[in-house]
């Protein structure tokens, strides 16, 4: 069956347009990528996490 607009009918009524809305600004977030000092405090936490586990093993090992 189909809609007013034209569109397959999926039984979703007007939460289809919802979704479809949600996609579209969903797909934009994701288009606009990390930015570079997110990128620099998630490698920052990442060389401290190593860290502490080169410390962690240390101990185990003395």
């Amino acid at each position: 069956m189909r809609t007013q607009a034209g569109r397959a009918d999926d039984g979703l009524g007007p939460n289809t347009d919802i979704g479809a809305r949600l996609r579209a600004l969903y797909g934009a977030v994701q288009d606009e990528g990390v930015p570079e000092q997110l990128l620099d405090l998630l490698e920052k936490l990442d060389n401290a996490e190593q860290a502490q586990k080169s410390k962690s093993a240390s101990r185990d090992g003395e």
